[in-house]
């Protein structure tokens, strides 16, 4: 079993609370938009990290995680990248991709809206965590936790941290 920390649109910024939940995970996944790298520099330094850069996020990121990182965790398929739309609304980039091979749990980020969906055409669980940065036009931070346990998803949770000032 692996719990798991999802987050994106950091856009540079960390925090105690969001060390707080990357302390209690076993991995730590960020969907893009990371800004700094020294955001990744802290989630790495506590908890293995997984991480794909986002449209806002320089050279220096871009060389150091790939656009798509797609793997397989506790018999459970995963494909994440920053934008991939939503079910029914996939980008089309990946859209073909993934009609062809769907993984269990698709992942994006760009959105700053936090969203859980199944979509039933492609038997995949869709997940985007939101923002947990203050930049953007969200209102809450919000985070994705849950684990993974032979090819199966359980206990997935919300994280709302503090309102974007």
């Amino acid at each position: 079993m692996k719990k798991i920390l999802l987050l994106s649109d950091t856009h540079s910024f960390i925090d105690a609370q969001i060390i707080k939940f990357v302390n209690q995970a076993d991995e730590v996944w960020h969907a893009g938009d990371i800004g700094d790298l020294s955001v990744t520099d802290q989630l790495r330094a506590i908890k293995p990290l997984r991480a794909v850069y986002g449209n806002i996020d320089d050279a220096n990121a871009r060389l150091t995680f790939p656009l798509d990182e797609k793997f397989t965790l506790e018999n459970v398929s995963v494909w994440m990248t920053h934008i991939g739309g939503y079910p029914n609304k996939y980008s089309i980039r990946v859209k073909d991709e993934i009609q062809k091979n769907p993984p269990k749990i698709f992942i994006s980020g760009h959105s700053h809206i936090l969203k859980v969906q199944f979509d039933h055409k492609l038997n995949l669980l869709h997940l985007n965590p939101g923002a947990a940065g203050k930049h953007g036009f969200h209102k809450i931070r919000t985070m994705l936790r849950f684990e993974l346990n032979d090819g199966d998803i359980k206990n997935l949770e919300v994280i709302e941290l503090a309102q974007r000032l």
